[in-house]
């Protein structure tokens, strides 16, 4: 008995322990997503610019080109709450639509948001090479979509 009481005292601590390092996660662990990338995603550019960490925020904005023409843009930041990190979303300045940091490393970084339709989860990935991958996926018209963005690191957009 008391050896089963030991092992739950145990659990418990480390899952408190958990818990604690994922609530005081630090932003700067994010600041590889920062820059200005861009690739093709069909017969359209898309472009993301991402500012570095500071005031516990990343702030970012997206745009899609078909031709010289702007087909979407997006508003978006990363920032710190008490209750974790969130990857907040605003698809051509819409309301805000907030995904929770679920899951990260040095490498990744995954955001859920599983009472929204589609996306419900937003991954960005740096490989290796450099290429940075954007992935969203979700429910559509009830069925699962998945769709990734390949972006290549850019020369700064205001430098010439």
């Amino acid at each position: 008995m008391m050896a089963t009481m030991r092992k739950l005292i145990l659990l418990g601590c480390l899952s408190g322990l958990g818990l604690f390092a994922q609530s005081t996660q630090d932003l700067a662990d994010l600041a590889w997503i920062s820059g200005h990338w861009g690739g093709p995603v069909g017969r359209a550019y898309s472009e993301e610019s991402w500012l570095v960490p500071k005031g516990n925020a990343m702030l970012g904005l997206s745009r899609t080109m078909v031709g010289e023409r702007m087909v979407a843009f997006e508003f978006l930041r990363i920032e710190k709450r008490a209750d974790g990190i969130y990857y907040v979303a605003q698809p051509n300045g819409r309301p805000p639509t907030d995904f929770k940091l679920t899951k990260s490393t040095s490498t990744l970084a995954v955001f859920e948001n599983p009472k929204h339709d589609h996306p419900k989860i937003i991954t960005y990935e740096i490989k290796e090479s450099g290429t940075l991958v954007a992935t969203i996926e979700g429910d559509e018209r009830g069925q699962h979509k998945k769709q990734a963005f390949t972006f290549q690191r850019l020369a700064d957009p205001v430098k010439k």
